[in-house]
């Protein structure tokens, strides 16, 4: 894999162009006080947490709270732990009596795929293995793995094999894998919005891998959010201002298994290759869950597909980057 490779996450991670923050409010007053500081890693995210409150105490226990909850969803969603519910859910084809979590994020992602027509597939980890596997060989094929090989992970791919109840989770397909990479750190954003909600903060900038405003920043203006140019690490292609809602930019350069960019961490289900649609899908929605759910989808879908999916959801916005660098918005 080529060196240099910006990940999807870490894109994300760097394109805020205001740092996270958080203020108690009573009435239009807001209490800044000394700032409580987290950083670290979750779900293959740099992440963090900075919460300004008049208790540092209480500040303190916020963010364990915070932390506490997206540890308990990790245990769930991680490809990166062994020991995780996706994991072995993964190795044995099935779970039984899954975690609440688990269930409801499963059943997300599926109402997503459907809604997409399977663009959104959290069953294409065979191919990411597949590719995986391929270029970390001595000497792999630029074209990609053998056309065999390929039909053999894509037997493997299909939404419709994951059944999810309450009681059981099962992939029906044999050598079928799950990754929920596409929505998983979109969904613990929105877990941590609703413990800081719930503690009384009302404007802040969260970050656990997606970004999500709650609120305005305290002066009344909206948060400022810089949008990652993938061709160009230091750089950005735009910045836009969040109130209230939540962006995720994907893009096929976010990560490159070849030095080409040929083959990238967006699969097409239907084909196992890598489109080149656009350059970036950035989506502005009132949840990160949607948003990270859909930035993903929309790079596998022509445009004007997109603008019908935008049209009919309120409070979405999509900015499009085309191959040569046009922008097209769909949505207010």
């Amino acid at each position: 894999m080529a060196a240099a490779n910006l990940t999807r996450r870490r894109m994300i991670t760097i394109a805020a162009a205001t740092a996270g923050s958080a203020f108690v409010c009573s009435g239009r007053r807001a209490w800044a006080g000394e700032g409580v500081h987290w950083r670290g890693s979750a779900l293959g995210a740099q992440v963090s947490i900075d919460i300004f409150h008049p208790d540092r105490e209480e500040a303190e226990r916020i963010v364990q709270v915070c932390l506490a909850e997206v540890r308990a969803l990790e245990r769930q969603f991680s490809l990166y732990q062994a020991d995780s519910a996706i994991c072995a859910l993964n190795r044995s084809g099935f779970l039984v009596a899954p975690e609440p979590d688990m269930v409801a994020l499963l059943k997300t992602s599926l109402q997503f795929s459907d809604l997409t027509e399977g663009a959104f597939d959290s069953t294409v980890q065979p191919l990411w293995q597949l590719y995986a596997e391929h270029f970390s060989s001595e000497k792999p094929d630029s074209e990609g793995p053998p056309a065999a090989k390929l039909t053999e992970a894509l037997a493997k791919v299909g939404y419709r094999g994951v059944l999810v109840s309450d009681e059981r989770v099962a992939l029906a397909k044999r050598g079928a894998a799950i990754t929920l990479n596409g929505i998983a750190q979109g969904y613990a954003t929105d877990r941590v919005v609703g413990i800081l909600r719930g503690s009384g903060l009302s404007t802040t900038l969260v970050n656990m891998g997606e970004i999500r405003a709650i609120g305005a920043r305290p002066d009344g203006s909206p948060w400022l959010v810089g949008l990652a140019d993938p061709d160009k690490p230091s750089g950005l292609t735009e910045t836009i201002g969040l109130v209230d809602r939540a962006v995720a930019t994907s893009a096929g350069a976010g990560f490159r298994f070849d030095p080409a960019g040929r083959f990238t961490h967006l699969f097409d289900p239907r084909t196992g290759r890598s489109p080149a649609l656009y350059r970036t899908v950035s989506v502005i929605a009132p949840t990160a869950t949607e948003a990270d759910a859909l930035s993903t989808a929309f790079s596998l879908m022509p445009a004007s597909r997109i603008g019908e999916i935008v049209a009919a959801r309120p409070g979405m916005q999509v900015r499009l980057v085309t191959a040569n660098s046009n922008l097209c918005v769909y949505g207010a």
